[in-house]
């Protein structure tokens, strides 16, 4: 599955863009000027993201590599 689907799929379970994920980040403190604030861990964003949102393991790191700046194909 590529990492676009990966994104596609999350929006269509959870109704939640990319940019929505970034917004809510920001608001829970894990992320700053649209980057991940310094000393989080990447165990705290993916708890956060499969409780409230549940997002399974390989969905949240999708999220959370997003929120990383990687871009994948």
């Amino acid at each position: 599955m590529s990492f676009q689907a990966y994104l596609d799929n999350i929006q269509k379970k959870t109704g939640k863009t990319p940019d929505d994920f970034k917004k809510l980040a920001e608001e829970k403190g894990f992320m700053k000027n649209e980057q991940l604030v310094e000393n989080l861990k990447a165990t705290q964003v993916l708890d956060w993201l499969k409780g409230d949102f549940g997002l399974g393991h390989g969905h949240a790191m999708a999220i959370y590599t997003l929120f990383k700046g990687e871009k994948r194909e």
